[in-house]
């Protein structure tokens, strides 16, 4: 389980980032997080794996705490953080150097990598691409390489901070397959991201203004009792959910919810 403990963090004292935040995530749960510009979105994905360390409060993973230098090994191999740039994590010259250099850095024994890797790939659908230079690759086949590296050094936990957002269309909706088909296999996963059509597939969504929780809850509760801003709008499935006053399960987009509504009669 993943706890924040009255979490505070402030790049500069004057201006606090992240205030008073407590939260829970429990294990195997989908969660989304999301914000307007500015809402620490980001900092609170540094703040997950150890990458920024609280300057009041504590992030803890089960038994394991930030704070405590020891710890912090542990907790970084057990939640993998996948950023918004995928290039910003290759540091090598072929899809299967990019995937085996962090089981390296773990010392997995030789004979267990390939194994790894291969079903890391699998995961992402990138078997087809050990060869290939990342370079090369468009950009949604970047962010699933990126991801099959961290898959291969199996975390319990997968953080994507705005993963999908230099996406196009089809790349953002492989990237969220990829995650529903993760979180069926068991992993935790959490999702920060701007685009709130995404947040429907989550089965909890916490929405982050000025450094604090606004709002702890599902997405469809979200969108039924918070004004949002000009920066957040409720994706069309969810619009045209409202204009109709549909009484049908709220899909993840306007055709599923078409299809339930058409099921009924």
């Amino acid at each position: 389980m993943l706890v924040f403990d009255q979490v505070n963090y402030h790049y500069r004292r004057e201006h606090p980032i992240i205030q008073d935040v407590s939260f829970e995530v429990q294990e195997g749960e989908f969660v989304a997080i999301v914000g307007g510009n500015g809402s620490g979105k980001s900092t609170l994905a540094k703040l997950i794996n150890g990458l920024l360390l609280p300057r009041k409060g504590q992030v803890r993973l089960n038994q394991l705490n930030t704070l405590q230098h020891v710890d912090l090994k542990k907790i970084r191999e057990q939640v993998g953080l996948v950023f918004q740039n995928p290039e910003d994590q290759f540091i090598t010259t072929t899809v299967l150097d990019e995937v085996v250099f962090g089981l390296e850095n773990l010392r997995i024994p030789r004979e267990e990598m390939m194994p790894r890797v291969e079903g890391a790939l699998q995961a992402v659908r990138m078997e087809d691409y050990l060869d290939a230079m990342p370079h090369q690759l468009s950009g949604g086949e970047k962010q699933r390489v990126a991801i099959a590296a961290i898959l291969a050094m199996r975390p319990s936990i997968l953080v994507f901070d705005e993963a999908t957002s230099m996406l196009d269309p089809q790349e953002r909706k492989d990237i969220l397959e990829v995650m529903r088909t993760l979180h069926q296999s068991g992993l935790t996963i959490i999702h920060i991201t701007h685009h709130m059509d995404e947040i429907l597939s989550a089965d909890r969504v916490l929405l982050l203004s000025n450094g604090s929780i606004r709002f702890d809850g599902t997405p469809s509760a979200l969108f039924n009792s918070v004004s949002l801003t000009d920066q957040l709008v409720p994706p069309f499935a969810v619009r045209l959910h409202q204009t109709l006053g549909l009484d049908v399960p709220l899909g993840s987009d306007w055709k599923e919810t078409i299809t339930n509504l058409w099921s009924m009669h």
